[in-house]
Order: C-alpha cells, then structure tokens, then sequence
C-alpha cells in the first residue's frame, strides 16, 4: 500500500490514504476474503476502496473478480471519485 500511495499521489495532495490490512482482520469484518491460501500460502483479500468523508462511509467498491489482474477497477474509481489519473505512461 505504501508504494502504489507513493505512485499514485507523491506529494501527499489528493486527501486519499493507503491503509494495509496485514492481519486480515478488517478484511474479514467486510466480507472480502477469498481462499487463495492452496496457491498463495494464504488467504486473500478482493481489492476494494472505501470513500469517508466526515467520519461517515460515502461509498464503497469492491473489485468483483479477486484477481486484480487488471487495474480497471482502480482507474476508474479513482477517476470517478477523485478525478486522478492513473495513466503513468506520459
């Protein structure tokens, strides 16, 4: 988490934080841990991310396919929410 939030607001601006979840715990509490420890060695968490504002949830969305293997979820939620860019290619 520290170094997709290093990448993707470098100066600390947008108002967004990276939080890990290392134990799992919160992971569980929100239902988006998916058996992957057969091929992992460990259980998995779905990529998701929370909008707060005020202390009071906004929003939430949750990749729907556990994989992550495309980062399309990412680019536009944060597109939507935040009017980043994840587009590094320039």
């Amino acid at each position: 988490m520290n170094a997709w939030g290093k990448t993707l607001d470098k100066d600390k601006s947008s108002g967004i934080r990276f939080l890990g979840d290392a134990g799992g715990d919160f992971t569980r509490a929100l239902d988006v841990e998916f058996p992957s420890a057969p091929v992992l060695g460990t259980n998995r968490s779905k990529r998701y991310a929370i909008v707060v504002e005020g202390g009071k949830v906004k929003s939430v969305a949750i990749e729907p396919d556990n994989t992550g293997l495309t980062s399309k979820f990412r680019e536009a939620y944060l597109a939507a929410e935040f009017g980043i860019s994840t587009d590094h290619s320039t």
